[in-house]
């Protein structure tokens, strides 16, 4: 059995990974930290896993705990993991960071996104981005790995195909995508009040959100050079789900961009390309590890729009993370992972 341990499991992301890792036959959770609920018991705390951690508390962090775990996954804000990751890796755990802290590789650029000095720059050059479907590879051998958010995940799954083909023009690309309420966490906040967000929708952070430089890096990389994207993301009405809209324009339109997308990820067993003319919904991966892509070329023209959905809970967060651990212990990728999503 893997032993795990989680670091800051009070929020959605938390809930998400114990539920999953609940079900998974291979890993223990032998550790649960959070200063604010230190003593609570996590079946008092989420009574959905009543029966399946009953002997499970909240502790303060220990670090000699933490690392007599295998793995250790930090569902924190950011900057928790930069103080914590350093004294993990040294005594030989590895690292799953949900939390933003290892995304970019370039230093200056975090902090200017997140307000504050990197905290352990010095460990960047061992964080692998854990996006299975482009670094499979890299994630097997990886000390700590860095699990993509909820916006990337969708954007960069529905735009890699265009860009490694070098079919899409790379210096126009538009990713206009919603999310649920659930994505802003589990603070209290009056966006995320029923009366606020229900029966509304809005934009925010057009002028520039944290995930821009983030997207930006994996689409660079996947065209092997510089890119332009606008990015907007928007906060709909609903608690788990992400709908990424994306826009782009192909300087060959006589590539059968079905079969390309369908080639692209044959053997991923967590992206489901769907027929051509499909409108994939946000409900059907609510609760389950699965991007779903459909790609339109409207009206025969050369502006492509590629529609993606996850569950930024699952794909977007927790999910992926198991599936990084699964990968970095050589398991079958799908272990705990292979449920249906939920409907209605």
């Amino acid at each position: 059995m893997i032993k795990v341990g989680i670091v800051g499991g009070t929020g959605y992301t938390g809930v998400e990974l114990l539920r999953l890792l609940a079900q998974h036959p291979q890993a223990e959770v032998a550790v649960i930290t959070s200063r604010s609920e230190a003593g609570v018991a996590v079946a008092d705390m989420y009574p959905n896993l009543r029966g399946h951690y009953d002997g499970l508390a909240f502790s303060v962090p220990d670090s000699k705990a933490l690392a007599a775990c295998d793995v250790v996954f930090f569902a924190t804000p950011h900057g928790v993991a930069h103080a914590l990751a350093g004294e993990l890796l040294a005594a030989g755990t590895k690292v799953i960071d949900l939390s933003a802290d290892f995304r970019l590789q370039d230093a200056t650029e975090w902090g200017k996104w997140y307000g504050q000095p990197h905290g352990a720059p010095e460990l960047l050059k061992d964080a692998v981005y854990g996006l299975p479907e482009v670094n499979r590879e890299k994630i097997r051998q990886a000390r700590l790995i860095a699990v993509p958010g909820c916006y990337p995940t969708a954007t960069q799954l529905g735009f890699l195909p265009l860009l490694e083909a070098g079919l899409a023009d790379p210096s126009r690309l538009i990713a206009d995508c919603k999310s649920g309420v659930s994505g802003a966490g589990r603070g209290a906040a009056v966006g995320s009040l029923f009366c606020e967000a229900g029966e509304s929708m809005k934009a925010y952070a057009v002028k520039g959100h944290r995930h821009l430089p983030e997207i930006s890096q994996g689409l660079r990389l996947a065209a092997g050079k510089d890119i332009g994207l606008t990015f907007v993301p928007h906060l709909t009405p609903m608690i788990r789900g992400i709908h990424a809209t994306l826009y782009a324009n192909v300087v060959d339109t006589s590539v059968d961009l079905q079969a390309l997308f369908e080639k692209r990820y044959a053997d991923e067993p967590f992206v489901d390309v769907m027929p051509a003319g499909s409108h994939p919904e946000t409900r059907s991966v609510r609760g389950a590890n699965v991007c779903r892509i459909a790609v339109h070329r409207p009206q025969g023209g050369d502006l492509v729009v590629v529609l993606s959905v996850i569950d930024n809970l699952v794909k977007g967060a927790s999910g992926q993370a198991v599936q990084n651990l699964n990968i970095l212990f050589g398991l079958d990728e799908r272990m705990g992972l292979s449920h249906a999503g939920l409907l209605p």
